[in-house]
Order: structure tokens, then C-alpha cells, then sequence
């Protein structure tokens, strides 16, 4: 952690990174590709244990349990064997160890960790195996560390391309978030430790989140915003979920008892804890009786916490009962035994920042990065009488996994793209490196740093002359050309929203002017949201998009750039030609004041773009390869489907180029004759396949009909509309490639 964080205010700058009834009211969430993935339900085994040690606590010892007694920790009971519950931010890795009360890094020498790929890039692979490897390698780190709950994952919806949590929320879409969600939960509660699903709910924005009032109408809320949380209660069984700052049609989401006692724990059904987002607690006896166990927050005393001293007055003064305490108390008895921190046998082993995790990392990496354009087969990268490339800008010797504000990594290895290129590329190869920009912001312009704010990072864009001419020399002395250029961790951050969707820095200017010199030049974009590449886009014959993508990311980056891999990343959000054609933009509901209304409702993403015929840039789910595929012989086992059946899709996808490749097969579902208000079409399911060169695989999608039901907001539940739907295969929701009608009875 940076020292300029520990002089911001935490309450402002330090928001976390930081049973199911399958009647015909609820949607049913399983699919082919996560139907292994099912958690693991928090047990009553041990009630009786639980309630003899309530009996045996004093009041000051329980409420020490509801509220944090450290950064990172409630209070245990020593004499009673009750541990602390220790938790770690991490969606990037486990991040550093921290004094226990301040932000202030504790100087440990052992609390070095993987930095993995960020949301955005694991969306990308539109991988379930990859989310689980995800969740099963960073819960040996937490066990390493001897956490027990992991302030993770960030499951928010890409609402606008301007939020500064972009890169580690994961996707503009329900059903592709919630199939990656849930085997990264799994896999990280396998390995004896607690998800803490944040932020719920409807946190889409940095500007003025710890205030501003969300509206969402019903049927919106459900179909887009809570289905992976939904899901993450259902099927992976998160023992925890995080509230959010912002407040939801009038209420704090830390004492909203429709969001937290209502939906979440009534209809869903959830038995585990809910943690608030720090400092995002504003009641005592309401935040306790609307759903709150834990009252997480910066620095004040502890005990001035809400649920803290003046909880134990509001007992004392009879507004608040004991036994309502005991309620609390008991939830958080249960997940403590529930991951072996409390009895229950042998709890699993962790190991941490070894070479297996750094595979790992590196895995999800290589299928994260995004082939946009490749003219002429300007890659992979053939070094046939190649001498020399130039490798310009400052990305490409930029670090990420400390940078901007919340929860970063302290690692041993971050692999740039330059180190990346040096490592892999033969000795015969010289590098020419240019700076070619500077990472530079007005500091005057720029306010408090704390500020959630909309106007982000101000940058300088005022290229340097000297650096341009040293980048301009080096493309030009140079075979090729590849420039690395986007954003970082420290323009794209927690606690700001982006002002605009330009490049920074310049770096437009300076792609043209290399460009203008060697025609031969390749651009990555390292960069976790969209940006405005329009120009680049077109100039450039060969772009690639990669992320803030870990500690192998550079190797990655340039096993796919030198052609070792085969890239099979999909954007997991629309990229738009101009800000104003995105829903928030073009309904001028970004990003309010004290109340935001989502006034493009169910048109999130492509869900606009395609039902309003708006042109992308990129289109959602969209990204080359180098080879080819072909989709053939599609159909469905049936022609008609009753309501609780399952739609079986069979496609044989052949791979028709002369290199081996992984293709993602999208399923998109739309009703064109329907009595209510939909999308153009809708993601319903997905596979990637592993396929030979000139050799086919038969790929295998299921749809239980349930996922075609909308929610109706007069009858409070999900209902499948019969009649014809059509399901639509294809590469990404704009590369449709095969249809079949099937009707619902």
C-alpha cells in the first residue's frame, strides 16, 4: 500500500476492493458450463455447540463479534476458544499485511502473493474452469496468510465504461457474471475459507457512492442486477455477502431490510453473514434488525463503532434485545466452524506466491487477452529476418498491482510486457525501448484525491519532444514496431469515476506519429475498461487488448504477440464508438447527484446496442483468433419444451484455419412476438471448445427453460411466457452464425 493512502479519508477512499426452491416462481441458474460447480451449504451441525457458547458469553464479548476490533478483524473470545474472524482484501491477490489500526503497511516480510489477472480479464475467458482455478489457488493464499474470509468477488454489473472499478468488476452481463461468480466462489470456499460477495447491490458508479440513491424499477433489479448475487447465494452457497455504500430507493444497503433481510435472506434463502463495505454503516438498531452482522470501518476508536458502545447502550436501554444480538452472534459461530477456523476437522493447507500459483495466473492470463484486429496476419509475429523491434511506451514497463487506491498486491513477480518480450524473444532480436509518453497528472486540477468523484485522475496530455523523437527513432531504426499503450492502476481506480473515454497522455498522437514510420507497428492495449480507440483502431493493422493481467501477464502477452498461444479471449463488454452511445450515456442517467435513475432499465450493455441497432466498436463477446472456425450441423434435441425441461443445443464447431484454437460458442435467446417489453436477445449460455487444426468438436450447450422466464413484477415471480423463441449461435452478439426456432408450451 502506497503511503499516500494513509493520509486519505478511509471512509471515502477504502470501499472493499476492496434451500433454493426450484418451484416455477424461482429462475433456475444451472447451465452446462457450471453444473459441477455447487457449493457447499453452511451446516447447523454444531448448533447445540453454538448456542452453549452463547450462553457462556457476556454482552460486551458478543457485540465485540459484530463490529471490527482491527482493520481486518472482529474481536474473538479467547477463554471461550472463539478466534478472531480474519479477513483479507483481494480481488487482485491477498493483499499485504496491514497494521491493525491503521492503513499503515505492518513491515511483514513473508506477505508476498500471486497478483492475479483482474475481473475484467477472468470475464474474458469466458471460462468456467478458469474461474474455479481462479478461486481454488487464491484460497491457498488466504489459508497461507491464516485468513478466513476473502473481501471478494466484486460481482457488480458494468453499468458505464467510466467506472473506475471497470477493470475489477466483471462483465455488462447477468448471466456471463454469474457463470464465472460461481465457480470462483466454489473453488475459494474449497479451500476452507469464506467468498465475501460485494457490492451488494446496484453499486455501479464510484461518483458519490457513499450517498447517492439508486433507483431501479423491479423488473430491471431482478433480471439484471441481482442475478449473480442470486446465484452466489443459490448454487455456490457464499457464506458471506458485503453490503454496499450507496443507498437503493431510500434506504442505506447496510439497513435495507427489503434488499438484506427480504430478498436476500427470505426468498433466497442465505445463512451467512453480511459484512458492511467499510465505513458504510449509519444506524445502530435499525442496521441490526435490516440484516447487518458486522460492521466493518476506518479509523475511529473501534468502540465507537454503531454496533459497538452504543449498541450495548441500545440494549441497556431496552431498544435493541439480547436475543437479537444472539441471532447475529450465532451466524457468525456458524461460518467459523463452517471453514474449520472453529472445530470440524482438518482445516485445508495453504500455500502462497509459488510456481503452481504463478501458473495459474499466467493460464488465465494467456486466455484473457482479446485479439481485436489482425490485418493481413500481421501476427503472430513471424521473426523471419527480423533484427530488431522497437518496443515503445510507458506500459510497457508499468506495474499495476500496487497501483491506484483499495486493495492491491505486494508481489515478488510482475512480468511487464517488456520483460515478457525479453524473455521470450531469441538473443538475435535486439529491443529498442522508447519511453515514447510520460505518466503525468495535473495536480492542481485534480481536488482531493479522496473525493468519490466523476472527474478521476486529471492527466497531462502534452507529449514530451524528446521522448516522441526517441519512440519516432526507435520505430523507425526498427523491423517492427509494437507500442504498449492504454491505461493503468493508477488512472483507472477505486474511488473516481474516468471524466471521458480518451486516451491519456497523448498517446493517440504518438501511436499515429510511430504508425506514420513504420507501417509494420502493433498496438496492445493494456487497459481493464473501454476506451476511445476509434482512430487507433483504424490506422493500426494488428490491436490487441490485454489487462491488468497479473503476475505473468507480460509473458503471456508476448506468447500470444510471438504466437506460442493462440488468443481466445471475448470482450465481456460492448466497446462504443462514442460514450453517448452507451444506455447510461445516451439517457443522460450517469451519474446523477444525490439520486441516480437507471432509466435505461433492462437495456444494460448489448442488450442496448442491439435492440436500438446502435453500432459498437467491438461488440460484446467479440475477438479473433488466428485461425478460423465454422459452426455447423445445429439443433436442439427437441422442437417444443415444457416449462421444467431443459433445452439441449448440440454444435459442431470446426476448426477450419492450420492452427489449433479455442472458440467461444454463445448462445443468445429472443422472442420476437412477445407480450412484454425485451431485449433485441439475451446471453443464455455459452462453451468454450479446445479444437485441432482442420479437426471438429461437438459442443453441447444446455438451457433449462426456466432461464427464459422473465420476472412479473404484479405476480412477484419468474414466469416463462410460452410461444416461439429463437435461439441464436453464434460468436459474439454481433456474429450471429446459426438460428433454431423452438416453442415452449
Amino acid at each position: 500500500m502506497k503511503n499516500k493512502m494513509m493520509f486519505l479519508s478511509s471512509a471515502l477512499v477504502f470501499a472493499f476492493f476492496t434451500s433454493c426452491k426450484n418451484d416455477a416462481q424461482t429462475l433456475a441458474s444451472n447451465s452446462a458450463q457450471t453444473e459441477e460447480y455447487v457449493g457447499k451449504e453452511i451446516s447447523t451441525d454444531h448448533d447445540a455447540e453454538i448456542d452453549k457458547l452463547i450462553s457462556q458469553m457476556t454482552l460486551e464479548e458478543k457485540v465485540g463479534m459484530l463490529h471490527g476490533n482491527s482493520m481486518f478483524a472482529n474481536a474473538g473470545v479467547k477463554r471461550l476458544g472463539i478466534p478472531e474472524l480474519k479477513m483479507a482484501d483481494g480481488p487482485l491477490g491477498v493483499r499485504e499485511e496491514i497494521s491493525r489500526d491503521n492503513w499503515a503497511p505492518a513491515g511483514w516480510t513473508n506477505d508476498f502473493a500471486t497478483y492475479y489477472p483482474a475481473g475484467g480479464a477472468l470475464a474474458a475467458t469466458w471460462n468456467a474452469e478458469m474461474a474455479h482455478t481462479f478461486g481454488t489457488s487464491l484460497g491457498e493464499e488466504l489459508r497461507a496468510r491464516d485468513k478466513d474470509m476473502l473481501l471478494s468477488p466484486a460481482i457488480n454489473m458494468v453499468r458505464t465504461p467510466l467506472g473506475g472499478r471497470t477493470y475489477e468488476y466483471m462483465s455488462e452481463d447477468p448471466f456471463l457474471n454469474k457463470k464465472i461468480a460461481v465457480p470462483l466462489i466454489v473453488g475459494l470456499q474449497e479451500k476452507d475459507v469464506m467468498a465475501c460477495v460485494k457490492h451488494y447491490a446496484a453499486n455501479n458508479q464510484e461518483t458519490n457512492r457513499d450517498f447517492v440513491d439508486v433507483q431501479i424499477d423491479e423488473r430491471t433489479l431482478r433480471e439484471i442486477y441481482l442475478p449473480a448475487f442470486e446465484a452466489s447465494v443459490k448454487e455456490a452457497k457464499a457464506y458471506s455477502i458485503m453490503g454496499a455504500y450507496n443507498k437503493f430507493r431510500g434506504e442505506y444497503l447496510c439497513e435495507n431490510d427489503y434488499m438484506l433481510n427480504k430478498i436476500l435472506r427470505d426468498e433466497w434463502g442465505f445463512k451467512g453473514v453480511v459484512v458492511s463495505d467499510w465505513a458504510a454503516v449509519h444506524s445502530t438498531a435499525k442496521s441490526l434488525k435490516n440484516g447487518l452482522d458486522i460492521e466493518m470501518g476506518t479509523p475511529k476508536p473501534f468502540n465507537e463503532f454503531f454496533l459497538a458502545d452504543k449498541l450495548i447502550a441500545a440494549v441497556k436501554s431496552g431498544e435493541v434485545s439480547e436475543k437479537e444480538i444472539d441471532l447475529h452472534v450465532k451466524r457468525i459461530l456458524r461460518v467459523l466452524f463452517q471453514v474449520k477456523a472453529m472445530g470440524g476437522g482438518e482445516r485445508a493447507k495453504g500455500s502462497i506466491a509459488t510456481e503452481a500459483h504463478y501458473q495459474d495466473a499466467y493460464k488465465i492470463a494467456a486466455e484473457a487477452i482479446v485479439l481485436l484486429k489482425n490485418e493481413n496476419n500481421a501476427l503472430p509475429l513471424k521473426l523471419d529476418g527480423v533484427k530488431s523491434i522497437a518496443v515503445i511506451g510507458n506500459n510497457a514497463t508499468k506495474k499495476n498491482a500496487l497501483g491506484g487506491f483499495g486493495a492491491g498486491v505486494k508481489t515478488k513477480r510482475e512480468v511487464t510486457p517488456l520483460e515478457g518480450l525479453k524473455n521470450r524473444l531469441p538473443s538475435s532480436v535486439k529491443i529498442n525501448y522508447a519511453e515514447g509518453y510520460l505518466e503525468r497528472y495535473d495536480k492542481k486540477n485534480r481536488g482531493n484525491l479522496g473525493n468519490i468523484t466523476a472527474n478521476g485522475p486529471v492527466t497531462i496530455d502534452q507529449l514530451d519532444t524528446a521522448k516522441v523523437q526517441e519512440a519516432v527513432d526507435a520505430a523507425k531504426n526498427s523491423d517492427v514496431a509494437i507500442i504498449f499503450a492504454g491505461s493503468n492502476r493508477d488512472y483507472e481506480t477505486e474511488a473516481s469515476d474516468r471524466r471521458d473515454l480518451h486516451l491519456p497522455f497523448g498517446q493517440e498522437e504518438l501511436i499515429k506519429k510511430v504508425l506514420a514510420v513504420n507501417p509494420k507497428t502493433i498496438v496492445v492495449m493494456v487497459a481493464g475498461a473501454p476506451f476511445d480507440i476509434n482512430e487507433v483502431s483504424k490506422k493500426s493493422s494488428a490491436l490487441v487488448w490485454s489487462w491488468f493481467n497479473g503476475s505473468e501477464g507480460g509473458n503471456a502477452l508476448a506468447d500470444v504477440i510471438l504466437g506460442k498461444v493462440n488468443p481466445s479471449g471475448k470482450l465481456p463488454w460492448t466497446m462504443p464508438v462514442a460514450l453517448k452511445d452507451s444506455p447510461a450515456h445516451a439517457t443522460n442517467s450517469f451519474p446523477g447527484d444525490k439520486a441516480v435513475n437507471y432509466a435505461e432499465g433492462l437495456l444494460i450493455g448489448y442488450r442496448w446496442f442491439d435492440t436500438k441497432n446502435v453500432a459498437p466498436l467491438y461488440p460484446f463477446g467479440y475477438g479473433l483468433s488466428y485461425t478460423t472456425f465454422a459452426l455447423d450441423n445445429a439443433k436442439t434435441d427437441k422442437t417444443s419444451y415444457a416449462q421444467n425441461d431443459v433445452i439441449e443445443v448440440t454444435v459442431d464447431v470446426k476448426n477450419t484455419g492450420k492452427v489449433d484454437g479455442k472458440e467461444v460458442v454463445q448462445l443468445y435467446t429472443s422472442k420476437l412476438d412477445s407480450k412484454i417489453t425485451r431485449a433485441a436477445q439475451e446471453l443464455k449460455g455459452f462453451k468454450k471448445a479446445d479444437v485441432k487444426a482442420g479437426s471438429s468438436e461437438k459442443v453441447t450447450i444446455k438451457v433449462p427453460v426456466k432461464e427464459l422466464a422473465y420476472y412479473d413484477v404484479a405476480a412477484k415471480k419468474w414466469t416463462v411466457e410460452p410461444g416461439k423463441y429463437t435461439i441464436k449461435l453464434g460468436t459474439s452478439s454481433r456474429d450471429i452464425k446459426k438460428e433454431i426456432q423452438v416453442t415452449v408450451k
